[in-house]
């Protein structure tokens, strides 16, 4: 049985207050992670991609259920990829960018994440909010008769 939509819960500054902390817990995870298994031995990539995985999986689950409040489905699950997909190119790009054109100082590097996380994170929210777990959106699961047999 699928989690029922619950269109408003909270509004929008309700919805974005869970959505950073459901942020802040899937990079907390995506951080243990990716220390437990350098920890452990993996290669670098293969720490973070594994790391990414799954702070990504928690930041799906939570999002879906706690800060949007929308059942899931096979097509949010799949928009969820490639948002996040897309996302993190555009944070890699926006990263360079910024690399590029702020002053060199001992905090650049970490002005420059800042820049780029802020970046991912509104693309992230208004996307997910208006198309990914949009209740009665296109990717909501059919209700009713709209199921198919």
């Amino acid at each position: 049985m699928g989690v029922p939509e619950r269109p408003g819960r909270g509004g929008l500054l309700g919805q974005l207050v869970r959505f950073v902390a459901v942020g802040l817990l899937g990079a907390v995870v995506d951080l243990s992670v990716y220390l437990l298994g350098l920890h452990a031995g993996l290669p670098t990539y293969l720490a973070r991609a594994v790391s990414f995985v799954c702070g990504t999986t928690v930041a799906y689950v939570l999002n879906r259920r706690w800060s949007f409040g929308v059942e899931g489905s096979p097509r949010r699950a799949a928009a969820f990829v490639l948002l996040y997909g897309t996302t993190f190119v555009v944070v890699l790009g926006v990263n360079a960018a910024a690399l590029a054109l702020l002053p060199r100082t001992p905090w650049t590097t970490t002005a420059a994440w800042v820049v780029s996380q802020g970046v991912g994170t509104a693309v992230n929210f208004v996307v997910l909010r208006l198309v990914v777990f949009r209740p009665g959106g296109p990717l909501a699961p059919p209700t009713g008769s709209q199921r198919r047999p």
